[in-house]
């Protein structure tokens, strides 16, 4: 690979890099607003709503998208650097939305301190609970599509594609609306509606994603003439 292709190649992984942590930043900024996306009418499993969903489950799916694409392009070890800078990022976003708050707003504010408490208040716990689950979930979804990737011979992309994401899109929405529910952000009584709709909507979006995934894969192998399960090894 010649030295330009080098550069390329990185400013595509920084690239990708950037649109995993603003994914995951903003989906714990504006978790707190909800909407209905089942359009065939109300669902309930056992008293609890279903597809009803926070408006942060929307780019946080990308995130999942983005480990997958760089695990077949760069590899295990750059897909686990992403994670870890998006736990990095995650904490300190925390911590400007805690000094935010702490600050008083003057008279003239036009977002006085009520109304800035109760839309970011939360964020810090939401943040809290999601990087527990993050944690879990991204961890295995990079463990396990590598595992499919290894014992199919980087062939079947869509298998190590779906059934990666699957688990670690159940252990993630079970994992951070049972954290939120301990955190009585949310009520025991929702818990089991938005955890069977987020791992639903989730599903979906997996399956809807897939295509995407092989024509990014498709058009970096291509301009990188990579062969079938060949990374692309960068420096650092």
């Amino acid at each position: 690979m010649t030295l330009k292709d080098k550069k390329l190649a990185y400013r595509i992984y920084l690239y990708l890099g950037a649109l995993f942590i603003t994914s995951l930043v903003v989906s714990n900024l504006i978790f707190q607003k909800f909407f209905y996306w089942n359009p065939f009418g109300d669902v309930t499993v056992f008293g609890s709503s279903l597809f009803v969903v926070s408006v942060g489950i929307l780019p946080y799916p990308l995130t999942f998208l983005i480990t997958d694409l760089i695990s077949e392009i760069f590899g295990r070890k750059k897909a686990n650097q992403i994670v870890t800078a998006g736990i990095f990022a995650s904490v300190f976003s925390m911590g400007i939305i805690l000094l935010a708050d702490f600050v008083r707003a003057i008279p003239s504010s036009r977002i006085d301190d009520e109304t800035f408490t109760k839309v970011f208040a939360l964020s810090p716990v939401a943040v809290l609970a999601s990087m527990i689950a993050y944690l879990f979930a991204q961890y295995v979804d990079i463990s396990i599509y590598h595992f499919w990737k290894k014992l199919t011979k980087g062939k079947h992309l869509w298998l190590r594609n779906n059934f990666s994401t699957f688990l670690s899109q159940f252990i993630d929405s079970f994992t951070v609306i049972a954290l939120l529910c301990l955190f009585k952000v949310f009520p025991w009584s929702m818990f089991l509606g938005l955890v069977v709709s987020a791992f639903l909507f989730k599903v979906l979006i997996a399956f809807l994603d897939t295509p995407f995934l092989y024509l990014f894969v498709y058009l970096l192998r291509k301009r990188f003439g990579l062969k079938i399960g060949e990374e692309i090894k960068l420096e650092v």
